[in-house]
């Protein structure tokens, strides 16, 4: 990893960079993708799968039968794990319950918002190489606990057609309603448009590679919400000389096996710490299983050093990581200053990887940036809010006379008439 020394503010532009996407590339052949299941239903889906995947299907309903086996290919200390987990997250999520509100904003006008769930939410969960269950407890258990009325859920199929069990049992333990053997862009296309076998969803959550990121992109524009735009996954960890620099590495590299587009950056006032941190970081590294995959990643990775702790909080509010760890020695108050992170872990003993699994807060978080204006996936991420107003004969003389001159001030008669007339009709 390249170590910088107090790069220069105007200078922090290329710094703050992420792996650059050409999406233009793939974008049209996501379009014939969304294209050809909006036309052709489950047919396209079984034509693509067979193409990209060279997985002949029969169906892409996952069966009862198909859950049960995997729950029985579950071994003991994983299902035991994994319902800890869900215990943590459903209580953290059951807590961010909005309360209704309910107000009289003037005499005889009354203004309520109450929180109602998404219908039908679809859930894409990637397969390949890291099935990623936990991904299933992130979503499908705060979609239960707001009450949305069916969860579906869209993953891939390994070369035998079959689905990981532990994403089956996760699904299953999450109550999720329905299964289904679908990858890649033409899943997020069938959550979109519906299939013979898949129902149109409301809103699409969960991450994914660039095809099924650019569908949810695309799809967003005209039919159905999503989560929030996607880039590869990131941490930025902020350390001082208190840290401890393999605590350091092992985050650093925990976020760089995720995929070799991924980015890790360390922020430090010490130099000595830094280059300690580098001989860790390849001691850790040569006993990785995916250490391929993070070496790719530690090139688009950087270490900067900075005297003040003022830059150091400057450079990751300018950055806006999608996860930030503050190991440093007052990590609270710097906490405090943060105005753009998607999570954030605080102290020597709190890992990026407990938040992705277990702690109880979510995981699918903003990034590329996107965290300067987007929270991560919470309750209110499954909930719509609707307001509802009720105005009494006196709440109507009170506050008609507001309306008619603002309505007319905007040249809109019809609207100053609705209430003109009904004040008339007072007398």
């Amino acid at each position: 990893m390249e170590i910088l020394v107090n790069p220069d503010p105007r200078e922090w532009g290329p710094l703050l960079s992420r792996p650059q996407i050409d999406r233009s590339v793939i974008g049209q052949r996501v379009a014939d993708i969304l294209a050809s299941v909006k036309a052709g239903g489950d047919k396209a889906l079984f034509e693509l799968t067979r193409q990209i995947d060279g997985i002949e299907l029969k169906s892409v309903i996952v069966t009862p039968d198909e859950i049960e086996q995997a729950t029985e290919n579950v071994s003991p200390e994983l299902k035991a794990a994994i319902a800890t987990a869900a215990r943590n997250i459903e209580a953290f999520h059951a807590a961010q319950r909005p309360q209704p509100v309910e107000l009289e904003t003037m005499p005889g006008v009354k203004c309520i918002q109450r929180a109602v769930p998404i219908q039908r939410v679809g859930l894409y969960i990637p397969g390949g190489s890291a099935p990623l269950f936990s991904t299933v407890l992130m979503l499908a258990i705060p979609a239960r606990v707001a009450d949305c009325k069916e969860i579906v859920l869209c993953t891939p199929p390994d070369k035998n057609g079959d689905i990981a069990p532990a994403i089956l049992y996760a699904a299953s333990l999450a109550g999720v309603d329905r299964i289904f053997k679908a990858g890649g862009a033409q899943a997020i296309a069938a959550m979109a448009y519906g299939t013979e076998s898949i129902p149109k969803t409301d809103k699409i959550f969960g991450p994914g590679n660039q095809y099924v990121t650019v569908a949810k992109q695309q799809v967003s524009t005209s039919t159905v919400a999503i989560d929030m735009p996607a880039g590869p996954s990131e941490v930025l960890v902020m350390a001082d000389s208190g840290a401890v620099p393999a605590f350091v590495a092992s985050d650093l590299l925990s976020q760089a096996e995720h995929g070799s587009d991924s980015q890790a950056i360390l922020l430090t006032p010490s130099r000595g710490f830094a280059e300690q941190v580098v001989r860790e970081v390849e001691r850790q590294l040569a006993e990785l299983p995916r250490r391929d995959i993070a070496t790719r990643a530690l090139d688009n990775s950087r270490i900067v050093v900075m005297d003040s702790e003022d830059d150091l909080i400057a450079f990751s509010n300018a950055y806006g990581p999608e996860h930030l760890i503050i190991s440093m020695e007052n990590p609270w108050e710097i906490a405090e200053r943060i105005t753009a992170a998607g999570s954030v872990f605080i102290g020597n003993y709190t890992p990026e990887s407990a938040g992705d699994y277990a702690s109880g807060t979510n995981h699918t978080l903003p990034t590329y940036g996107w965290a300067h204006a987007y929270s991560g996936v919470n309750l209110d991420s499954f909930l719509r809010k609707i307001t509802y107003q009720e105005i009494t004969t006196d709440g109507l003389r009170g506050i008609g006379n507001v309306i008619e001159t603002m309505a007319g001030a905007e040249g809109l008669d019809a609207h100053k008439n609705a209430v003109t007339i009904r004040l008339k009709s007072l007398g």
